[in-house]
């Protein structure tokens, strides 16, 4: 077995350390997992902030997102920011959408990605519905019994642990979620609540010299992050699954076969 310089083991194949900070002034070429990113940040999150001009409002369970990545949001026309939106209608990037993006676990450094999105508000066109799929539609009917206008992205920037990219716009309005991200809180609950023993099987392929717990953080059809928690810190290792996964029920075979 290969080993560092400081007489760690080296990563065996599919386990790869996940960079620990940002590259200073550097913004990266995005990829279509970027954009794949962005959509499940847009249908994973509880709420987002969105400012237009120099007023912003926390709007809580009260947006959605269309099959093309058109973002919907329920607000009150009487209201102050339903004022502004009529303003703003029609202008290019006059409206600002900004997403936090947390790890569904209990942990130090739960910030994952932040989403910002520069757009174009309009009210919603009932038409669109046509090309929904029943998902979309239910959480359209989910929202807040008030307006609904559509934000039309212009330009989206993911900024992740090591650097912020430029979403390309055609990319990020062809991607789907990815189809385990989106149920990925309960699975990561389920795996710790219930599969102890593969965890355990699990941290045996990361670092965890001087490790106090190693706690899964993350988790999508290409793989699982192992957080590596010591008292001066922690290392994220992500471990890809040998295919993508499509559905939860490969999710124990992925393991399975990442074990073996």
């Amino acid at each position: 077995m290969a080993l560092h310089p400081a007489g760690r083991p080296a990563p065996a194949a599919g386990v790869v350390p996940v960079a620990a900070g940002p590259s200073a002034g550097s913004t990266a070429t995005s990829t279509p997992r970027d954009a794949v990113t962005a959509r499940c940040v847009l249908t994973a999150a509880s709420s987002l902030r969105l400012t237009i001009g120099d007023t912003t409002a926390d709007l809580l369970s009260a947006h959605a997102v269309l099959p093309d990545g058109t973002v919907v949001l329920a607000v009150d026309a009487m209201s102050r920011t339903g004022g502004l939106l009529v303003a703003a209608r029609g202008h290019t990037g006059a409206v600002r959408l900004d997403v936090t993006h947390l790890a569904p676990v209990a942990v130090r450094s739960r910030v994952r990605d932040r989403l910002r999105i520069l757009g174009t508000a309009r009210r919603f066109d009932p038409a669109a519905l046509d090309a929904c799929d029943p998902a979309t539609v239910m959480s359209l009917l989910d929202l807040p019994p008030v307006a609904l206008w559509t934000i039309e992205p212009d330009e989206i920037v993911l900024d992740r642990a090591t650097e912020p990219v430029v979403v390309d716009l055609d990319t990020y309005r062809a991607a789907r979620p990815d189809p385990i991200a989106a149920d990925e809180a309960a699975h990561l609950a389920h795996l710790t609540r219930c599969h102890r023993d593969v965890l355990d099987r699990l941290g045996a392929l990361v670092d965890a010299a001087g490790a106090t717990r190693i706690v899964p953080v993350a988790l999508d059809a290409e793989g699982i992050v192992l957080r590596t928690e010591r008292p001066d810190g922690h290392a994220d290792t992500r471990l890809s699954f040998a295919r993508p996964v499509t559905a939860g029920s490969g999710l124990a075979e992925a393991l399975r076969t990442l074990l073996g």
